[in-house]
């Protein structure tokens, strides 16, 4: 039994023998730091069956407590919080059970298995910033879920069929001249890429010409005043000042939105209905619908190039999946389980043919999954390939989208379709919904490739690592490749923390210099504080001084707060785990490390003569470090053994 638990049977224990009532819950708190004692007991709750002075209920509880736990040496009550004091020799307990738990803080694999989706890039251009903080997040969320005792399955979809794909592959064919990633040394993927903003440039061109010609402004008047419901379609997928317009919802549309929402849609008209290489980039995906072979040999080719590619970046970034679904292989999935919904009477069909999901009475709209002409949609997709996974992996009992927060009305309509179609797994679907990333210079345009791309961004987080460890002055007997190595685990330690520390919900803006701060709340910082930990025991060994403990010792105050922290781990990955955030893991392991180097300040650890104390802060040390390099694990950052 815990420690909390203990307490709680005997504040209810009290309360029944002193007050003659019975308390259904007691709340606990962290005691705060200006205040004497380890743990709070909340009083004022208990007000609701106990009549009286809360510092008298909190007194007479405090005096059963100390004269019926052992472990209760002491308390104070301060209004209505009951701070209750702990044993030292508790704490030196739990810190040898500590130090004997093979893979502290983790939990053994037990139960479903959890499907963990990210990236799903696009296959037209390289993957950049924005994708840089799903894969972290994917990546990571499944680590904490894998620690607190899943078995997961990593994976992605990659969009790798559509007129975005068309688009590069028209302009590489009309400008490319044949160049290929070997012949130009460009990744695959910055060279597809760069083919889809050539593409942009050139569609761009041809839509200005057109725009001011006669005809370009009479269409331009006549679509204005013909089609204003089509332009309002556009204008809900606008963001303005950080809130999605729904059109589900009941939000005026401000005429800066209607004005962008038309220029979208007009833009769109003329993609399919004027524009030369627009045309001809349609013809491209109906050859390639219809199997055309000298097509699909050049998708699969230029597609090959961006796989390539991709898996440079992500083994750069240091993230990895188990299987991947490609939409080519998919994109027809779904339309039988469209017949199994309507026979169920989930689904509805119009008179014109179509397929819809009544989802007024939950509170949504009507959401088409089939198109009158037979087509699917995207949610027809993702509903069958929802259901394939769970096919091809029987043990998973749950999964985990990491997608922008866009797309939160997609996922909200469809986690409530599949629970319609009566899958118990769809319970247990999980929407890692996340923020957009800025830049100090501003939003990202990958049509206009202004994109930041993600190899770039690496290597400058890397460089800028390398500008401020050079200023430290504290790389004396490196070696240039040791220093390149150090500066990368560094500049990714900082990006990944950067971006990790912050709830996924919240918007980041994103400034790679101050991401690589050796100081305050940065991923430089608590990898440093990992190295002095190690200095201090490579000097240990040096001394002959073992990290053990050796019978009862009284605590210096600074150990038992590292003691608390440290047995706070396993709690903090389940918690991380259930909320799957990773921010919650950051901070964390910020919090242990400030401690750490309080204790560090504060503490003499080889420099006492006490040899028990010289032992037991070196084991101290020893194992806070362990779980500063546990803890980022599930960050996926890296901790270098010097600095």
């Amino acid at each position: 039994m815990s420690l909390q638990s203990t307490i709680e049977t005997h504040v209810k224990a009290a309360v029944a023998e002193i007050y003659k009532a019975e308390l259904p819950a007691v709340e606990f708190q962290a005691t705060r730091k200006e205040f004497e004692g380890d743990i709070t007991v909340v009083v004022f709750p208990m007000l609701r069956v106990v009549k009286g002075n809360p510092v008298q209920i909190g007194t007479q509880i405090g005096e059963y407590l100390v004269a019926q736990v052992e472990e209760i040496t002491a308390f104070n009550v301060v209004k209505g919080f009951l701070n209750l004091v702990v044993a030292d020799a508790f704490y030196m307990n739990a810190f040898a059970e500590i130090q004997a738990t093979e893979n502290f803080g983790k939990t053994p694999e037990a139960g479903k298995a959890v499907m963990v989706e990210y990236s799903s890039p696009n296959t037209n251009k390289p993957l950049h910033l924005g994708h840089v903080r799903n894969v972290l997040l994917g990546y990571s969320v499944s680590e904490i879920i894998k620690a607190a005792g899943s078995k997961v399955y990593k994976t992605q979809i990659i969009n790798d069929r559509g007129i975005h794909i068309c688009k590069s592959m028209l302009a590489w064919e009309r400008y490319g001249n044949g160049e290929t990633p070997e012949s130009t040394g460009l990744k695959g993927d910055k060279l597809v890429g760069n083919y889809y903003v050539k593409f942009e440039s050139v569609f761009q061109k041809e839509y200005t010409k057109w725009l001011t010609s006669d005809e370009g402004l009479s269409k331009f008047q006549e679509l204005k005043e013909t089609q204003l419901d089509k332009i309002l379609k556009e204008v809900v997928s606008i963001e303005s000042k950080d809130v999605k317009l729904n059109k589900h919802l009941a939000i005026e549309v401000s005429e800066e939105d209607l004005r962008k929402g038309f220029k979208k849609f007009f833009k769109n008209q003329y993609f399919g209905d004027y524009s030369e290489v627009g045309q001809a980039a349609k013809e491209m995906l109906r050859k390639w619908e219809a199997g055309d072979a000298e097509t699909v040999a050049l998708w699969k080719k230029m597609n090959q190039w961006v796989y390539d590619g991709f898996e440079v970046t992500y083994k750069n970034i240091g993230v990895d999946f188990d299987s991947y679904y490609y939409e080519s292989n998919t994109y027809l999935l779904g339309k039988d389980n469209i017949e199994e919904g309507l026979k169920k009477g989930v689904f509805e069909r119009d008179p014109d043919g179509s397929v819809w999901c009544d989802l007024t009475e939950d509170g949504l709209d009507r959401k088409i999954v089939l198109r009158a002409d037979g087509t699917a949609v995207y949610m027809t997709q993702d509903i069958g390939t929802a259901i394939q996974r769970v096919k091809d992996h029987p043990d998973v009992g749950g999964m985990i989208y990491t997608v922008g927060n866009e797309q939160d009305y997609h996922f909200q309509v469809l986690f409530l379709i599949l629970k319609k179609l009566g899958y118990d797994w769809a319970e247990n679907l999980f929407h890692l919904s996340y923020g957009m990333v800025d830049l100090p210079s501003g939003k990202m345009k990958s049509r206009e490739g202004t994109v930041v791309d993600a190899d770039d961004l690496i290597n400058e987080v890397a460089a800028t690592a390398g500008e401020i460890s050079e200023e430290l002055g504290k790389l004396d007997g490196y070696t240039d490749e040791e220093k390149k190595a150090l500066y990368k685990t560094i500049g990714l330690g900082a990006l990944k923390y950067y971006i990790l520390k912050v709830d996924p919900k919240k918007r980041i803006l994103f400034d790679p210099k101050e991401s690589v701060d050796f100081q305050g709340n940065t991923g430089p910082f608590i990898q440093y504080t990992y190295v002095r930990i190690q200095a201090i025991l490579r000097k240990a060994k040096e001394l002959n001084v073992p990290a053990s403990v050796e019978g009862a010792r009284d605590l210096h105050p600074k150990e038992k707060e590292l003691i608390k922290l440290v047995q706070d781990y396993p709690a903090t990955i389940q918690l991380a785990a259930a909320q799957k955030s990773p921010a919650i893991i950051a901070n964390y392991t910020y919090d242990l490390v400030k401690e750490y180097n309080s204790f560090f300040q504060q503490v003499q650890i080889l420099g006492t003569d006490n040899v028990a104390d010289q032992s037991f802060r070196v084991a101290l040390s020893k194992e806070v470090g362990q779980v500063i390099e546990s803890a980022f694990g599930l960050l996926g950052i890296d901790v270098p053994e010097r600095m």
